[in-house]
């Protein structure tokens, strides 16, 4: 699903990310101890972190946009794609990738429409691929935002997902 930035929609939260941005430079500190802050802000601020805020950022705390890119996509705290209202999470850890976790992000792509790293079209979903998540007793393991569902079976994923699609 192709996601379209408004900057006027969006005004409020872009001048209040200057007025971050100000307070930041102001603490005269480095551009690159500045940077982390400020994505962190804007990211919980817009929940994802699109190329026109990425852009902002860049012209002022004068870091190249590239380097905010490269710093956006290796850390997987921040995304680029809006996230879902609900974001579910397979472990693809060892124990889990052995007793099935593919197979149930398969059933979970068919029946939401959504690829991994992805949002569905309405914008419920969000897909992650996680590595071991420590409850290996509990393999393959899911989680939808704070609910975790061990010992999952391939049968018990669409009803499972119908829950939250129906709240």
């Amino acid at each position: 699903m192709d996601f379209k930035f408004d900057l006027d929609e969006n005004k409020e939260k872009i001048d209040k990310l200057m007025e971050i941005i100000e307070e930041v430079k102001s603490k005269n500190i480095s551009k690159k101890a500045s940077l982390m802050p400020v994505l962190h802000d804007a990211q919980k601020m817009f929940g994802y972190l699109p190329i026109e805020v990425q852009s902002i950022i860049s012209e002022q705390l004068n870091v190249p946009l590239a380097e905010i890119y490269g710093v956006a996509t290796f850390y997987s705290q921040f995304s680029l794609v809006p996230k879902g209202e609900y974001e579910i999470g397979v472990c693809l850890g060892t124990a889990c990738y052995v007793k099935g976790a593919q197979a149930i992000i398969d059933k979970i792509t068919a029946d939401l429409e959504v690829k991994v790293g992805g949002t569905s079209s309405d914008s419920k979903f969000s897909l992650i691929a996680t590595r071991c998540i420590g409850a290996c007793g509990l393999a393959p393991i899911m989680t939808i935002n704070e609910d975790v569902y061990g010992k999952l079976k391939l049968e018990e994923i669409s009803d499972i997902l119908k829950k939250y699609k129906d709240k």
